[in-house]
C-alpha cells in the first residue's frame, strides 16, 4: 500500500497547479499529472519492469506529457479558448474547501487510472504470477487510443485555421462529434485490460473499477459541455443541427447524439 501513497503524493503534488489557477486541476495537473506518475512507477519498481510495462509506462508518458503541452499551447494562442478559459464565472474565487476536495479527487482519480500498471508492478515485485500478453493488448490499445486523439486535435486545428467560425465535421469529426475525447475512452481501456492476467485481488480490481468509471464520467461530462456550448454558437445553424442529429456525440455507432438532457452528468 505504500506505493500507493507514494503515486497520490506525485499526483499531489503536480496537480497543485491547479492551486495557481482552478482549471489546470483539470487540464495541465491531468497530463502532466499522469506523465509524471509513469516515471514514478518505474522508479519504484526497477527490479520488476519487464518490457510491456516499460511500454505501458512510455505510453502514459507520451499522453502525459502531448496531452498537457497541446493544451498549454492552446491557451497561449487560442483566442477562442482564453475566452473560455478566463470566462469571468471560472475566475471567481473558490471555497478552500472545494480548491482542496477537488484538488484531492483530481490526485485520487489520476492515481486509480494509471492504477492496474502499478499493481501488475507491485504484484510482480511480490513474486505473484503475471501473464504479459494482456499487458501487449493492452499497450497495443492505448497506442490507438493516443493516436486517435492527437490526430483528432490535428485536424481540429487545421479546419478552424481554414474556417474559425465554422464547427468541424471533417475527418475523425464525421464519425464522432468529439473524436479527441473517444481517444481518451479508448487510452483508459487500453489501462484497464492491461490489468487483465496480473494476479489482480478484488480491492485493486475496485480500484481500477472507480478510475476506469471515474474517466468515463469525466468524458461523458465534457462531452455534454461541448454540446451545450456549441448549441449556444451554431444552434440557429441549419447545416450543424443536421450534423448533430446523424453523428453520435462519443461512441462509433451508438446512436446518442445528445447528451444535454442529462444534468446528472454535470460536473
Amino acid at each position: 500500500m505504500m506505493y500507493l501513497l507514494i503515486l497520490l503524493a506525485v499526483s499531489l503534488a503536480v496537480s497543485a497547479v491547479g492551486w495557481k489557477y482552478f482549471i489546470y486541476f483539470f487540464s495541465l495537473g491531468y497530463g502532466y499529472g499522469v506523465a509524471a506518475l509513469a516515471v514514478a512507477m518505474l522508479v519504484m519498481f526497477g527490479g520488476a519492469i519487464s518490457l510491456p510495462t516499460i511500454a505501458l509506462c512510455a505510453l502514459f508518458f507520451v499522453f502525459g506529457c502531448r496531452l498537457g503541452t497541446y493544451l498549454l499551447v492552446r491557451e497561449r494562442k487560442a483566442t477562442a479558448y482564453r475566452k473560455i478559459l478566463y470566462d469571468p464565472s471560472l475566475q471567481k474565487k473558490k471555497p478552500i474547501g472545494v480548491i482542496i476536495s477537488v484538488w484531492l479527487f483530481c490526485a485520487i482519480l489520476y492515481v486509480a487510472q494509471v492504477s492496474p500498471v502499478a499493481f501488475r508492478l507491485a504484484n510482480t515485485a511480490e513474486g505473484l504470477p503475471v501473464c504479459d500478453l494482456w499487458a501487449w493488448i493492452g499497450a497495443g490499445v492505448m497506442l490507438c487510443g493516443i493516436l486517435l486523439e492527437a490526430v483528432s486535435d490535428a485536424q481540429k486545428n487545421a479546419a478552424k485555421k481554414r474556417n474559425p467560425k465554422r464547427f468541424v465535421d471533417t475527418g475523425l469529426y464525421r464519425i464522432v462529434r468529439c473524436p479527441n475525447y473517444l481517444g481518451e475512452v479508448v487510452i483508459w481501456t487500453g489501462a484497464l485490460l492491461s490489468g487483465i492476467g496480473a494476479s489482480l485481488c478484488v480491492w485493486q480490481w475496485v480500484i481500477v473499477a472507480i478510475g476506469y468509471a471515474g474517466i468515463l464520467y469525466v468524458m461523458f461530462s465534457g462531452a455534454r459541455r461541448l454540446e451545450l456550448r456549441q448549441a449556444e454558437v451554431y444552434g440557429n445553424d441549419a447545416e450543424y443541427q443536421a450534423y448533430a442529429k446523424k453523428t453520435p456525440i462519443l461512441i462509433p455507432l451508438l446512436p446518442i447524439y445528445s447528451l444535454a438532457k442529462y444534468k446528472w452528468l454535470q460536473a
